[in-house]
């Protein structure tokens, strides 16, 4: 089964790249794989102190795939995979997408203010032609039904 590859982080365009990816596997009767990374730098504590926040930060991720989860389930009739990594963000995508065969298009959610579409956009874009598949990046700015007519 091909996967929509989206990455799960505490971004406004989350929710855009999200719906796509959730639609767009519901169309096409794809699946949705959500990836979390947790960057490195929330660990740098001391060793007790830094498994905890490591399992705080696993909660928090949990808890927000399952708002996304709960929508993909009972809207679009989608049930996604969740996966969490470790490291700095664009080589753990980079990674996910070179060791799972069944993701077939990355996912990005693009900003929408002054400083552009953000770092995951930007690099990954430097890096797409490089990838074993397609990018598509879902503008912050566009509205559910906007989503809807495209997906």
């Amino acid at each position: 089964m091909r996967k929509f590859l989206v990455v799960l982080d505490d971004s406004r365009e989350c929710l855009n790249a999200m719906r796509f990816a959730a639609m767009r596997a519901a169309r096409t009767g794809g699946g949705v794989e959500v990836l979390a990374v947790i960057p490195p730098e929330e660990f740098n504590h001391w060793i007790g102190v830094g498994d905890i926040m490591r399992q705080e930060a696993r909660e928090r991720i949990e808890a927000h795939f399952e708002v996304f989860a709960k929508w993909m389930r009972d809207k679009q009739g989608i049930d996604p995979e969740l996966i969490i990594r470790e490291g700095e963000p664009v080589p753990e995508i980079l990674a996910q997408v070179r060791e799972d065969p069944e993701v077939g298009v990355l996912v990005l959610g693009a900003g929408t203010d002054k400083s552009g579409p953000g770092p995951l956009v930007t690099e990954l874009s430097r890096n797409s032609g490089n990838l074993p598949m397609p990018v598509t990046i879902v503008p912050g700015e566009m509205t559910k039904e906007q989503l809807e007519a495209v997906s």
